[in-house]
């Protein structure tokens, strides 16, 4: 990545300083490689963010799979931009990386639940270890914000209304039971030691740069191929639709304001049947049913999400401004116009056996 100082994980890059009042914000964004992250980056980057404007902009990704490089090709020139190779559960490289930093935005997991029903080993490794680890370090390196950006699928599955902040968890898959697991040891971390924790779950995203094993960009990319896509059993279950673009915009809400210790609802406003993403994924590609094969249902299988987000519109003034319809069209477009984006990532994964 031309321009983007990328540094040995166990190395010497020495950031010991002080945050004193005049020096540079640093910001630690993990998994800011990834399809979330990447998009937090670039935006924070370009400007979007008033209060990192300036800011140093750490990212610490262990480029696994779903993370690649390419995903931060378009900042990857700016001075700003520091990229360092590496993995959350390494002691010593998240203690290298935390020293100086003001604030951490913490989108790095596993985060594909078929994945965590296949082996969950790794999402207890990195969703639970891996937080454990930065927030220690975050709490030696006296860290004055960290964001921890969870899933909705923590709190289970919902006939009716929707969950606020303090509904029970209920997780029913090894992914969501690790994210669920991660948010209490960040509370932990927030009781115990006093680290200025704040917890996001977000809705369903979608946008650029998501890695075509997640819904829409695989059967965008399918569709495009005149493969077919796998419809999960009666395509009932249901999902609140959530741009990445909300999404990172709410996340820099509650890095700027939000309140220690508590928990934010990040929603996109938009539910959809998976039999209703699909017609409409059909439609703009002008595809048709035939191309649609009904599959087994996943095991525990969530039926519907959805998220109150009364608390952040109320508290931080955060409302969603991508309408799916808009939202939904540009990322259909985006994906036909970068088929070398994608099209080796989904050869990389059938080589897997994925």
């Amino acid at each position: 990545m031309s321009g983007c100082c990328v540094l040995d994980p166990v190395g010497a890059w020495q950031t010991a300083r002080t945050v004193a009042e005049g020096k540079q914000m640093r910001v630690l964004v993990t998994g800011g490689a990834g399809f979330i992250g990447s998009h937090y980056v670039r935006q924070a980057l370009t400007g979007e963010y008033e209060a990192v404007r300036d800011a140093e902009i750490v990212v610490l990704d262990k480029l696994t799979y779903a993370g690649c490089e390419e995903n931060l090709a378009p900042v990857a020139d700016n001075p700003r931009l520091r990229f360092v190779r590496g993995d959350i559960c390494d002691v010593t490289t998240v203690t290298q990386v935390m020293a100086g930093v003001d604030l951490v935005v913490h989108f790095a997991a596993e985060s594909h639940v078929d994945r965590s029903i296949a082996g969950a080993a790794d999402f207890v490794l990195t969703n639970v270890l891996g937080t454990q680890t930065l927030l220690q370090a975050a709490v030696d390196a006296g860290v004055g914000k960290f964001v921890h950006v969870s899933t909705d699928e923590v709190y289970g599955s919902i006939e009716s209304g929707s969950w606020t902040e303090d509904h029970a968890l209920e997780p029913n898959s090894p992914y969501s039971a690790s994210k669920a697991s991660s948010d209490l040891v960040a509370r932990a971390f927030h009781r115990t030691y006093g680290l200025p924790v704040c917890v996001t779950r977000c809705s369903n995203n979608y946008g650029p740069y998501q890695f075509p094993e997640k819904v829409i960009p695989l059967f965008v990319t399918n569709l495009l191929d005149g493969e077919p896509v796998p419809l999960y059993g009666d395509g009932l279950n249901v999902r609140d639709w959530l741009h990445v673009d909300d999404h990172c915009r709410g996340v820099q809400l509650v890095a700027d304001r939000g309140r220690p210790g508590e928990i934010y609802n990040i929603g996109g406003g938009t539910e959809l049947t998976n039999r209703e993403l699909t017609g409409r994924l059909l439609a703009a590609v002008g595809a048709d049913w035939e191309m649609v094969r009904p599959v087994e249902d996943r095991k525990g299988h969530d039926r519907r999400y959805s998220v109150d987000i009364t608390k952040i519109t109320t508290e931080l003034g955060y409302r969603p401004r991508v309408d799916f319809e808009t939202g939904l069209a540009d990322t259909v477009r985006w994906y036909a116009d970068n088929r070398d984006w994608w099209e080796p990532l989904k050869n990389r994964s059938a080589l897997a056996g994925r």
